[in-house]
């Protein structure tokens, strides 16, 4: 058995040889507006080589993680005609955002055992930060968060979106939604070779609030009173404002 499961991590471990990635990124930092309603980055690349290239199909996998934060999951059931909570799991960490993509399904190319090492396909990235998903009644949780984040865009699979020229040149397109949060994410691309990882490689991109946006965010975290004041003065402002408007226009 010890055999066998150091017989795996061999084959999982990328085999440092005459293929590399050589890459960069359209933007490395992202700025969120009051007006912010989503972002694009291009992530591109080219694959060199010190020797003449192996026989085999190449493929290309590009992951896009944003900040890991914990998360409660919350089971809600029928009782007596009303919907109520009755059960939940505190998932310590979970990445905010998650985005695949690949040359190709990842199935194709990528052997199960591979992925477990390196955590690629989204839900072995969400497996990667859950620990609560071991106990026996997490799982249900865990599945139910990875499809909520799916419809909302969050975490994403979209194989055929790394497109590869010649098995030289390759580029990604990733659409950022515009309920992006604050913090560092990190681009990661695999060269993967006859179900082999064969190198990889990790970038940064800076994700944070810009402007009043960011003044605003600033004064909510550094100083909490204050905060709470000019937002109570702002509403009866507002609402002063509001009621001397309709008194002028009507009455």
């Amino acid at each position: 058995m010890l055999r066998l499961a150091l017989l795996l991590i061999v084959i999982a471990l990328p085999a440092r040889a005459a293929e590399t990635v050589v890459a960069g990124l359209s933007r490395e930092s992202i700025g969120i507006t009051t007006s912010f309603d989503g972002s694009e980055i291009l992530i591109f690349g080219a694959v060199k080589r010190a020797a003449p290239e192996p026989s085999g199909p190449l493929d290309v996998i590009v992951t896009l993680e944003g900040p890991q934060g914990p998360v409660t999951v919350r089971r809600k059931s029928r009782q007596m005609g009303i919907w109520i909570n009755t059960g939940s799991v505190e998932i310590p960490s979970a990445p905010s955002y998650y985005a695949v993509a690949t040359t190709r399904p990842e199935r194709q190319f990528l052997a199960p055992e591979v992925d477990e090492i390196y955590r690629i396909t989204v839900p072995q990235a969400l497996r990667n930060y859950t620990d609560a998903i071991e106990r026996a009644n997490a799982a249900p949780y865990a599945e139910a968060l990875q499809r909520i984040r799916l419809r909302q865009s969050l975490y994403k699979d979209n194989p055929g979106d790394v497109k590869l020229l010649d098995d030289t040149l390759f580029r990604a397109d990733f659409k950022l939604p515009a309920n992006l949060i604050e913090g560092d994410y990190k681009v990661r691309i695999f060269l993967v070779r006859k179900y082999r990882v064969i190198d990889e490689y990790t970038a940064p991109v800076s994700v944070r609030k810009v402007g009043l946006e960011r003044w605003l965010y600033a004064l909510s975290q550094n100083y909490p009173p204050l905060y709470g004041i000019m937002s109570l003065a702002l509403a009866v402002f507002a609402g002063w404002a509001a009621n001397a408007a309709f008194r002028r226009f009507f009455s």
